[in-house]
């Protein structure tokens, strides 16, 4: 049975905004799934909806199956239960999502002794061994977020994520707004630890060279939608969505001078989630464009082995240049 099944999600806001436009998405038990996409295609607010975090206002259906029970379903109770437990989520911005004035070892041991898995004092203490697990001194529990550095704050994110041994990780940005290096070192290191411990992994970021080198299977999303799912390095290396070739082609490649020299983006934004454009949401940006496409949405369809893409060209783009 997969660990997580998201089925026909679809999520609203008041304003009337489409976030989510009928997510299909699974993930076996100890696999990792890549989502990418620009801002504003709905990535963040996916990764919310699966633990119930959006406002009241967002308005769910669909179903979010997490071991074989609908989250969008559940009492608060047991919800409460299945958060930290069963999933957890590293949310991007550490600095906004740790607490200012509590310690990050108080804030490490609390999920622990909320879910009944330890005493106060056993919390501390499995909390200065996470810190520990993710390249910390235990000495740095005593310490407030302020006092840390941005990298040294996100592994403190990752050790929260860790504390109540969950079998999902979700991933939202996890590197935002942190240095090349240190970049590399945490996602080094969550890599590392779901490897060591059979978690699963559902990764959201915009860099899809990161994605592929990170995760077994790439989603990408546009306008809410998923327009491309597969095989992650086959994505990256051969996206059979004008979308996915577009974000592939916006970054250079290491020994690549003509994409360093020349790195190729897309013009234009997603389109706003409240005035979706008729047909396929990507056509006015598409440089592939036909008649249909302003007029039929498109659905995922077979574009090479366990390969989907939203595209009519889906089979002669598999043919072409990335």
């Amino acid at each position: 049975m997969s660990l997580l099944e998201i089925r026909d999600l679809h999520v609203t806001y008041a304003s009337g905004a489409a976030a989510v436009r009928g997510v299909d998405l699974t993930i076996e038990p100890g696999r990792k799934l890549g989502i990418a996409g620009e801002s504003g295609c709905g990535k963040s607010t996916l990764a919310m909806a699966l633990l119930r975090l959006l406002p009241a206002s967002a308005r769910l259906t669909g179903s979010v199956l997490l071991d074989g029970e609908d989250v969008l379903t559940m009492r608060w109770g047991r919800l409460r239960a299945v958060r930290w437990a069963g999933a957890s989520i590293v949310f991007q911005g550490a600095m906004h999502s740790l607490n200012a004035v509590h310690r990050v070892g108080d804030q490490i041991a609390e999920p622990i002794v909320l879910h009944g898995l330890a005493s106060p004092g056993e919390a501390r203490e499995r909390a200065a061994g996470l810190l520990e697990q993710v390249g910390l001194p235990a000495a740095r529990a005593s310490a407030h977020p302020h006092e840390l550095s941005g990298g040294q704050r996100q592994r403190v994110m990752i050790a929260m994520a860790l504390a109540c041994a969950p079998d999902l990780i979700v991933a939202d940005e996890p590197t935002t707004a942190l240095d090349v290096m240190i970049q590399a070192q945490i996602l080094r290191l969550i890599e590392r630890l779901v490897a060591e411990q059979g978690i699963s992994l559902l990764m959201i970021s915009h860099d899809l060279a990161v994605l592929a080198d990170t995760c077994d299977r790439l989603a990408v999303m546009y306008a809410g939608r998923v327009v491309e799912e597969g095989p992650a390095r086959q994505v990256y290396a051969a996206a059979r969505h004008p979308y996915g070739r577009a974000l592939s082609a916006a970054f250079p490649r290491i020994g690549d001078p003509g994409s360093r020299r020349a790195p190729r983006g897309l013009p234009g934004d997603p389109p706003d989630p409240s005035a979706l454009p008729p047909g396929c949401a990507f056509h006015p940006r598409c440089p592939v464009s036909i008649g249909v496409c302003a007029s039929d949405d498109q659905v995922l369809r077979a574009a090479g082995r366990d390969h989907r893409a939203a595209c009519v060209h889906a089979g002669s783009l598999a043919q072409g240049p990335a």
